[in-house]
């Protein structure tokens, strides 16, 4: 039976077993990801119920949220990787000490931002070309979700923690409760009180009627309760990184050389993903002058492609453990192995989902708005961007490798460099011709590119830098 303990043990793997452990971490990844996005569709359908003006102030704000969260999420990373090499080196105590430290870290990392985020709330959806009843829902839906980042930071630090301790099974089971709540409370706070027929009986369900607020309430309400549960479990009951007796008493105040590391480890990550974000901002300000329509379409598009990559990126997390653990404990063959064996998966099974996206297009995006307009262009410009879906799950998986041995830098600037050097200019050139169209054959051709950089990389072993181990 494959497990993350052979790793450590510095046990023999035989092909097998290392594709069965592979298999066993990316399962529940995967799962947790789909719920995220479940949970996201949840939200887009039930917004998009309320009118195609509470849409557009949803995806108007899609992006910047997108790009604080990824950043507490990011910033978070420098800890959990540290975490994956001292467990992989059989340094319990060292991988508690980061805990540790990193709890305290990441609070003050997500109040900074928050702070940050409540500061520009109320101008942000104009910046980005919202008027009216629109900018003003959407400065609403913003400042909520950036009150709650000092918890959802530590939501990012304990699933990332256990991922990378190879628990990969108690994140998958929260993030579904998660979405179960997410279903619960939304459906109370966005609508008002109203009478539904259930078997021919006629039920009266109340409803506080807050529409968009009650969107963003509903799903930070489920986020915090989650978040709870994950840091409990973390410190409690992780067998490997809980912190009970003297542990649990020792200093929680970050040290130089634990921040140094997590510093070299996320600076380049949160970079690229402020980046990253800024490009889909950038893309969000080229579709607002096409009006409420596209702005509605491309918001939903973006939610409903998510259900095709982030199989991804749940492969991405269990690359980031498995080299990760096998990097710390030195073993590189067994590094590069995993490297391929998750990237190799990665891809079929995205190509896969690509094929059910193309074929699905029309039933998701009815799914999430009744509007027929917006529908229909969803649905074309989903089928734009399904054949970029293979190269797409090819530089999720090798960038999760790549993170999972402390090397960001360069990876975060092929990141850059491709989506500024060829999204954002072919963007912009064939918005004002094509429309939303234009703008998603530009993001097909980047990712397409992007993929093919990431394989390059991956395969001349440059990543991988064996003087760099950490102690």
């Amino acid at each position: 039976m494959a497990d993350i303990k052979q790793i450590q043990n510095g046990d023999s793997m035989s092909l097998r077993q290392q594709i069965a452990l592979t298999a066993k971490l990316s399962a529940p990844a995967i799962i947790a990801q789909l719920s995220t996005i479940l949970m996201q569709y949840i939200d887009a359908s039930m917004v998009g119920r309320l009118g195609a003006e509470s849409s557009a102030s949803v995806g108007l704000m899609n992006s910047s949220l997108w790009l604080f969260w990824g950043v507490c999420s990011a910033l978070t990373m420098g800890f959990s990787v540290q975490v994956a090499h001292r467990l992989g080196a059989k340094d319990t105590s060292g991988a508690k000490d980061v805990l540790r430290q990193g709890i305290t870290a990441s609070f003050i990392i997500g109040a900074v931002i928050a702070t940050v985020g409540l500061m520009i709330s109320g101008k942000l959806p104009y910046w980005l070309g919202g008027e009216g009843e629109v900018a003003q829902g959407a400065s609403l839906y913003f400042a909520v979700f950036v009150l709650a980042l000092p918890i959802l930071t530590l939501n990012y630090l304990a699933g990332g923690m256990l991922r990378c301790a190879g628990n990969m099974k108690v994140p998958g089971v929260l993030n579904v409760v998660m979405c179960l709540l997410d279903v619960v409370f939304n459906y109370f706070l966005i609508f008002p009180t109203r009478d539904i027929a259930i078997f021919g009986v006629d039920i009266t369900m109340p409803g506080a009627g807050l529409g968009i607020l009650g969107a963003a309430l509903g799903t930070v309400a489920a986020e915090c309760i989650i978040a709870a549960a994950m840091m409990w479990f973390l410190c409690r009951r992780q067998s490997d990184l809980a912190l009970k007796g003297v542990e649990a008493r020792k200093s929680y105040i970050p040290v130089k050389s634990v921040l140094v590391k997590a510093a070299r480890i996320a600076i380049p990550m949160t970079a690229e993903h402020i980046i990253f974000c800024g490009a889909q901002i950038t893309v969000t300000v080229i579709v607002a002058p096409l009006g409420v329509i596209a702005i509605a379409a491309n918001a939903f598009a973006v939610t409903a492609e998510s259900l095709c990559y982030m199989p991804g990126f749940g492969i991405g997390e269990a690359a980031t453990t498995l080299c990760g653990q096998s990097y710390g404990a030195g073993r590189f063959d067994l590094v590069k192995r995993f490297c391929y064996l998750t990237t190799g998966l990665g891809v079929a099974i995205m190509t896969v989902m690509s094929v059910i996206m193309y074929l699905c297009a029309p039933f998701m995006m009815q799914i999430m708005t009744p509007v027929a307009e917006i529908a229909n262009l969803g649905t074309e410009v989903l089928r734009i961007e399904a054949w970029a879906e293979p190269m797409y799950a090819a530089s999720i998986v090798a960038y999760g490798a790549f993170v999972g041995v402390g090397d960001t830098l360069i990876p975060a600037t092929m990141n850059f460099g491709s989506i500024w050097l060829v999204r954002i200019p072919l963007a912009a050139i064939l918005a004002p011709t094509l429309g939303l169209r234009g703008v998603w054959i530009a993001m097909c051709a980047e990712l397409t590119f992007r993929g093919l950089i990431f394989l390059w990389r991956m395969y001349s072993g440059k990543w991988l830098k064996k003087e760099a181990l950490v102690k």
